[in-house]
């Protein structure tokens, strides 16, 4: 599976597209497909209560035209911003991760997904994820995530 690769730009604290010469450079590895899993918003369930206090529950449009029945895109980490980093907090990070990267086990591209949550800040938490493929194969990467709302 090739994607457009994305990196992460520590001064913009945004993940974007480059280029290879004149064109985007890609990525054959499962990078960029977990970091889309992640840190895309996905659509709140009904009962998820929304931080800001809206009932705007996100979400990309295009999983309203998903093919298969609830097959959805991104992760529900966004509900845990503003929250103090508490136990139940990492319990839900991790939750929510296993649920954004389930899509691998479904669909063949991993004999198993691991994630593993570890408060480093008052604010941040780092997510571990090991991703082994059918092969055997293994794709190990860390993650950090903030409970502070960079964009207000």
């Amino acid at each position: 599976m090739t994607d457009i690769a994305l990196r992460y730009e520590p001064s913009r604290l945004a993940f974007d597209a480059f280029f290879n010469g004149p064109d985007f450079a890609t990525d054959d590895g499962l990078y960029t497909a977990v970091l889309i899993s992640l840190f895309t918003d996905r659509r709140a369930n009904p009962d998820d209560v929304i931080p800001d206090g809206t009932n705007d529950p996100r979400g990309w449009w295009g999983d309203a035209f998903a093919t298969v029945e609830n097959d959805r895109i991104g992760s529900r980490l966004w509900l845990l911003k503003r929250s103090k980093i508490t136990a139940e907090v990492l319990r839900k990070a991790k939750d929510y991760a296993e649920e954004a990267l389930s899509w691998l086990i479904e669909d063949g591209v991993a004999g198993s997904v691991v994630v593993t949550t570890e408060k480093q800040d008052s604010h941040i938490i780092a997510i571990g994820v090991v991703i082994t493929r059918p092969s055997g194969d293994a794709f190990k990467h860390s993650y950090i995530w903030s409970a502070y709302d960079l964009a207000a």
